[in-house]
């Protein structure tokens, strides 16, 4: 009978407080606390987001142990997330995990947060089909906008970056000017369904090899709203669903030009989508698109897509294979070094 390794997954980078249990590759639990706090403020306060870890994080891990079903003496090693994020949000987790490991005496794994969101493909139930190594995969979030070339579990290049803010930055500071509630994202995705995508143009970067730019983009939004609205008050309200629709568009339009860049220059077709604006419906429509020019295109579930511990948990199940432990000096990372 094969061996069962289960792990316990930490993550507290940002906002939402998370625990996972993970057999072998399959989840058999993925609980998440969210913060409803931060949206009066119109994104993360990162004080009042560590305080909330604080709370939510043992009532989390409870609930994970109790819907995945088994005892405490199951579980064989805790992965946790390391970094990169806000400092105090990843203290909470790291000493969590750090007082857990060493109560029961199991290895101790630190995890780096954008690797854990590309190795989430490679949860059982993440969709049908895993890439193949090697793969390009393009991972978007509110902090971070990659075109990484994967190798292996544990052997990426990062071949683009963004050199200002990130896509997912992009999309929120948008959403604020036209006056959407935090977190913006989700609604431009929401409206841009009924919107026309060529309502509107905005300037696009003009950055040369693969890595990305969205700080001019965002000017040309401002800048565009702030004239229209001095001919007409009502801009905004009446051209609301085309402004979301065209902010998408460009948006969409950077990355995916960027990734058939990336696709040309290493020849690799095998191509994926992470992090949490890889839940962005055009997104993915537009990525599913270039199937028809020989793309194999890999998009995770949408529960994948968020920060979330299952992702943490994979990819502690990698790293336990290869022994890569930790001691008790191990500290929380704001900022991580691929």
């Amino acid at each position: 009978m094969a061996v069962q390794t289960i792990i316990l997954g930490i993550e507290s980078s940002c906002d939402d407080t998370s625990a996972a249990i993970l057999r072998n590759s399959t989840i058999l639990s993925n609980v998440t606390a969210n913060q409803a706090i931060h949206e009066q403020y119109g994104g993360v306060v990162p004080e009042l987001a560590s305080r909330s870890h604080q709370e939510n994080i043992v009532p989390v891990v409870d609930a994970a142990i109790k819907k995945a079903g088994i005892q405490l003496e199951d579980i064989d090693a805790i992965a946790f997330t390391q970094g990169p994020g806000l400092l105090g949000s990843l203290v909470v987790g790291t000493s969590f995990a750090k007082s857990f490991a060493l109560a029961r005496n199991i290895p101790l794994i630190p995890v780096h947060h954008m690797k854990a969101h590309i190795l989430a493909h490679f949860i059982d139930d993440a969709r049908s089909h895993k890439p193949t190594f090697p793969f390009l995969c393009l991972t978007v979030s509110g902090g971070h906008t990659q075109i990484v070339k994967v190798e292996s579990a544990s052997r990426m290049e990062i071949l683009g970056k963004t050199i200002d803010d990130a896509a997912g930055e992009a999309f929120d500071k948008a959403a604020k000017m036209i006056g959407l509630p935090y977190p913006g994202g989700p609604l431009i995705d929401k409206y841009a369904k009924t919107g026309n995508p060529i309502a509107f143009t905005f300037s696009k970067p003009r950055i040369e090899g693969l890595d990305f730019s969205f700080s001019g983009l965002k000017t040309s939004i401002l800048y565009t709203i702030r004239d229209a609205v001095k001919l007409n008050p009502n801009f905004i309200e009446e051209n609301k669903v085309d402004l979301c629709a065209s902010i998408q568009k460009t948006i969409i339009d950077i990355l995916i030009k960027k990734l058939e860049k990336a696709v040309l220059e290493t020849g690799i077709k095998e191509v994926a989508i992470a992090g949490g604006v890889s839940s962005n419906s055009g997104l993915r429509n537009a990525l599913n698109e270039k199937t028809k020019e020989g793309w194999k295109v890999h998009i995770p579930k949408f529960e994948y897509c968020t920060d979330n511990a299952a992702m943490i948990a994979i990819t502690g199940k990698f790293l336990f294979e290869e022994k890569q432990f930790a001691n008790q000096s191990v500290a929380a990372k704001a900022r991580m070094e691929w």
